[in-house]
């Protein structure tokens, strides 16, 4: 339950071209303890699909994906 209520960890993407937002998520994945929340934050469209794509094909879980104000905001738990 615990992992339910985290605060996630921002990565701030925000004027970064795509693919930096997808890179910048598998970076910080990688030294992340499993159960992380991160959330990244993108002005790129391609954020949108690029990641939700990637999570599912990983192995993560794609926790929420919203947009406001011309920014994406993506959820992600690191699953293994």
């Amino acid at each position: 339950m615990a992992q339910e209520t985290q605060e996630p960890h921002v990565i701030d993407a925000r004027g970064s071209f795509c693919p930096g937002g997808l890179m910048e998520l598998i970076k910080e994945l990688r030294l992340a303890p499993v159960g992380t929340l991160f959330e990244v934050w993108s002005t790129d469209q391609g954020s949108a699909r690029d990641i939700p794509a990637w999570t599912q094909r990983a192995g993560h879980e794609l926790v929420s994906s919203t947009a406001a104000d011309g920014v994406y905001k993506i959820q992600v738990r690191r699953m293994r």
